[in-house]
């Protein structure tokens, strides 16, 4: 065991390539582990104190019987994405990139597309450790300018729209389906064959019985399987 730590900290203490500290990706994966754990944690007990707060202290508890249908009814609703997100995120998000991703909120309209985005510009390939460190990087730049841009329109936002034209309000409603289409050309450019697949779930999705809540995750999840099994049809072929 003292001879594993000696190494870790060797590990952490010096880099091949001389004095800066550095860490190996093991090592890194494992503290990621350890502090997306407790941030997560932490977020959830700090969340739950304020109904906590509001029920037992100030009185106005709802009842159980009022929480538990709520939470049925919610559930019955959103507990697939409960287990697609995570799973369909993860190649493109990484480890450090999940667990800051979802204790930051807005995957799929902001932390997707700039991991994508930035590992498209300096050309790191989803699922390897170069793609991970580029989705983590992109994703906390992304949170620190999203914060910074949510406090100045908490505070004055409400003024700041009442004084824009209402052509311009009307188009806000394209700003996700603009960012969605810019992520899906940068693949799309590479490999048609890829923007093909996703502009035909695109269409399924909205054209077809699929539930609202359901329709970017099936999208999603949909492109990434059937272009996983594309590619690895195309690498099986050239191997026969």
């Amino acid at each position: 065991m003292s001879t594993n730590n000696e190494a870790r900290n060797l590990n952490e203490s010096k880099s091949s390539e001389g004095n800066q500290p550095s860490i190996d990706f093991e090592i890194f994966q494992e503290k990621s582990h350890f502090w997306g754990r407790l941030t997560i944690w932490s977020v959830i007990i700090l969340t739950l104190m304020v109904p906590l707060y509001l029920s037992f202290v100030l009185g106005f508890h709802p009842g159980w019987a009022v929480i538990i249908s709520g939470f049925l009814a919610y559930a019955s609703i959103i507990m697939f994405v409960w287990v697609v997100e995570p799973i369909s995120y993860y190649p493109i998000l990484g480890v450090s990139g999940t667990y800051l991703a979802f204790l930051t909120g807005n995957i799929g309209n902001m932390c997707l597309p700039c991991a994508s985005m930035a590992q498209s510009v300096v050309g790191a390939e989803p699922g390897t450790k170069k793609g991970e460190i580029t989705s983590t990087l992109a994703i906390a730049t992304a949170s620190l300018v999203n914060i910074t841009i949510l406090i100045f329109t908490i505070l004055g936002g409400s003024y700041l729209i009442s004084l824009l034209p209402e052509s311009v309000i009307e188009s806000f409603r394209f700003v996700l389906p603009a960012i969605f289409g810019g992520a899906i050309a940068q693949f799309a450019i590479k490999k048609p064959s890829w923007g093909v697949v996703g502009i035909a779930f695109g269409l399924f999705v909205n054209l077809g019985p699929v539930p609202r809540p359901l329709q970017t995750f099936l999208c999603i999840l949909g492109t990434i399987v059937v272009c996983m099994l594309l590619d690895k049809l195309k690498k099986d072929n050239k191997a026969e």
